[in-house]
């Protein structure tokens, strides 16, 4: 029972617990904006109703194939990915940047051998080469 215990109070766990109940909470609330938002302004945009593709099928020997559904579920997973991409993972990734732009480098290439080095190293690590402050390789 211990050992269960231990599972259960692993921090990745309560992580991985946490991240679901975001993630379902975050999704409910992209299907409501794009539901309520985005696909009655596509319609105010194309002079129509909402896009509904669900009547669309065919029938082959008897059997019904409902490819319209399939439609109406694929522009919603697009709608719904592009508006992920364009008002959540595009602001993050500008958000990013702008805080690593200033970020100082730690490391440097060796001129010797290209390896990625620490700054403030006097001597390369893979390939012994000894280097000046400018980063110039002397006698080894």
């Amino acid at each position: 029972m211990s050992g269960f215990k231990k599972f259960l109070m692993r921090g990745n766990l309560v992580e991985l617990a946490v991240a679901v109940v975001i993630g379902a909470t975050f999704s409910g609330l992209v299907q409501a904006l794009v539901k309520d938002l985005i696909t009655p302004l596509i319609a105010a945009v194309t002079g129509g109703n909402e896009p509904d593709f669900s009547a669309y099928v065919f029938t082959i020997n008897g059997a019904k194939f409902m490819y319209g559904d399939f439609v109406n579920q694929l522009l919603s997973f697009l709608i719904i990915a592009s508006v992920v991409y364009w008002l959540v993972v595009l602001p993050m990734s500008r958000l990013i940047s702008f805080f690593d732009r200033n970020k100082e480098s730690t490391e440097k290439k060796c001129p010797e051998c290209l390896s990625d080095i620490p700054v403030a190293a006097r001597r390369c690590a893979f390939c012994t080469a000894v280097l000046s402050e400018s980063s110039e390789v002397t006698a080894s």
